[in-house]
């Protein structure tokens, strides 16, 4: 007789084959709730097989292994560009993004799987199929419902504003798309739509509404008050975030111009140079920032309130506070002499053998 190994016998591989069973069961599940097509859930499923006969999964834990279905479910949906996004996945798994998302690439790195980036076109087209705001229904009022093909189409440029801008980059899509929805939404019929929040349009709509789409949302009104106050017409009335919302058209149209005009580009800092270099008439020309500021005060009031900034991303604009540490009172800063010596000072006085005998040559003239 001889010694069989463990991982040679039966054992493992009727594990393995209930393991299997109960993954290929699930991903076929997941696929159903998706309403993916049937080629989808085939690839899916071969996916799934290849990853636990991949020596790398056998000993992941159990919560992992559940995992990788879906991970093979979203892989396969990027590969067919079928808009579907991470945070929808983990939702019908009751998972963890930071977990799923480890499992995710881990499964790409040892399958060598090649998975396109998500286009946010089709992802807004997606993401607003959902939206009951498209036909009649007992709990929406007429006034609500709007045409799917308009929607669409100024979310989009609303969407492309924001990338412009700086607000997708590193940021969750489905918060940016509903806040966009929603300007797209009121700017379409102002009159009607004004008074409805982002809360009760999401109700109504029948959508969850994402924590951060309130900030996307006060965002993306900050970038259209800027180009507002650059339009002609506009500038005679008071703009504010409410009634920039019915010139959103407008806006649209001439949005490259607009950007250029209200925003400093690549050469701003050359311009904003040679500003201060010619001064205001009546100040010094050797005077500092504070002098000419004082010499101009409109133009720094400007400056300061509605003048040019760089376009530069939320992250740079609004930092995050960082805490301030307390300064050393006078006690805690006095040298008693009973303080601890760290290792890196005792190494200063240690002299290697090369010093000792340097040392000891200097001492002997």
């Amino acid at each position: 007789l001889s010694e069989v190994a463990y991982s040679q016998s039966t054992g493992q591989k009727e594990q393995l084959s209930r393991c299997l069973q109960r993954g290929i069961r699930r991903v076929q599940d997941l696929c159903k709730v998706l309403q993916l097509p049937t080629v989808f859930e085939e690839t899916a499923v071969s996916y799934f097989q290849r990853a636990l006969q991949h020596p790398s999964f056998h000993l992941v834990s159990l919560e992992k292994k559940e995992l990788l279905g879906g991970c093979c479910v979203f892989v396969t949906c990027r590969q067919h560009s079928w808009p579907l996004t991470m945070g929808t996945i983990c939702s019908l798994l009751y998972a963890k993004q930071e977990l799923f998302a480890s499992v995710y690439l881990s499964l790409q790195k040892e399958l060598g799987l090649s998975v396109p980036a998500l286009s946010l076109g089709d992802l807004v087209k997606t993401h607003l199929n959902s939206f009951r705001v498209f036909q009649h229904a007992a709990d929406i009022p007429a006034p609500f419902v709007e045409d799917k093909e308009k929607m669409v189409a100024r979310t989009m440029q609303i969407v492309e504003l924001a990338s412009e801008t700086w607000l997708v980059t590193g940021r969750h899509p489905i918060p940016i798309v509903t806040a966009a929805a929603f300007l797209s939404w009121q700017s379409l019929q102002p009159a009607a739509r004004l008074t409805c929040t982002l809360a009760r349009f999401c109700k109504l709509a029948g959508v969850d509404l994402p924590p951060p789409a309130h900030l996307r949302l006060k965002e993306l009104l900050e970038i259209l008050l800027r180009m507002a106050s650059q339009l002609t017409w506009l500038r005679v009335f008071n703009m504010d975030k409410k009634t920039v919302v019915k010139h959103i058209g407008d806006l649209l149209q001439h949005r490259i111009f607009l950007l250029k005009n209200a925003f400093c580009l690549e050469d701003g800092e050359e311009q904003r140079a040679v500003a201060l270099d010619k001064g205001c008439p009546g100040s010094p020309p050797a005077a500092g920032g504070a002098a000419q500021e004082e010499g101009c005060p409109s133009e720094g009031k400007r400056q300061r309130e509605g003048g040019p900034r760089p376009l530069l991303p939320p992250c740079l604009i609004n930092p995050r506070k960082r805490l301030r540490t307390a300064a050393p009172s006078a006690s805690d800063s006095a040298i008693t002499g009973d303080e601890a010596i760290s290792d890196s000072e005792i190494e200063q006085y240690l002299r290697s053998p090369e010093e000792i005998r340097a040392f000891r040559k200097a001492k002997a003239w």
